[in-house]
């Protein structure tokens, strides 16, 4: 025999129909409230382990970044060494050039008074309120008077 279905009179017994869906009902709403608050703490649980993973991965981002620009500027430095040594390098080359002009130059005037006494006189020529007059001492007598 069937709770819900009457053989004899080919009913449905709606009574108990209604019985059991009652029984569905509440025992669903049961197993729910069962349930939901183990749901809840699973679903904070999953929450916190997606927000810990983000904050790890986000850290992850900023150590990468330092790193990045703790290169660069290492290589911007090593580069600006490379500059200056180089810069240095050509001043010592110049100044070594200057001193072996002048070393030259002062050889070849070494015993040439009057060279040297000629240029200077040149140069005084090149003023017009400059009159060479010879003294004792070598020095030009300049004119004083305004025109």
């Amino acid at each position: 025999m069937s709770i819900f279905y009457n053989k004899d009179t080919d009913e449905i017994k709606v009574g108990n129909v209604i019985i059991a869906i009652i029984v569905l009902i509440v025992g669903g709403i049961a197993l729910s409230m069962a349930i939901m608050p183990n749901y809840r703490i699973y679903k904070q649980d999953k929450q916190g382990q997606a927000n810990l993973r983000q904050q790890e991965w986000e850290k992850k981002i900023l150590i990468e970044q330092a790193n990045a620009e703790n290169e660069s500027a290492t290589l911007q430095a090593e580069a600006k060494i490379k500059q200056e040594t180089a810069k240095a390098q050509a001043e010592v080359i110049r100044a070594k050039g200057v001193a072996e002009a002048n070393s030259i130059i002062a050889g070849s005037l070494k015993g040439n008074e009057s060279y040297l006494r000629y240029l200077w006189i040149d140069k005084l020529a090149d003023n017009a309120n400059t009159i060479y007059v010879p003294t004792e001492a070598g020095l030009p007598i300049l004119e004083a008077r305004n025109k």
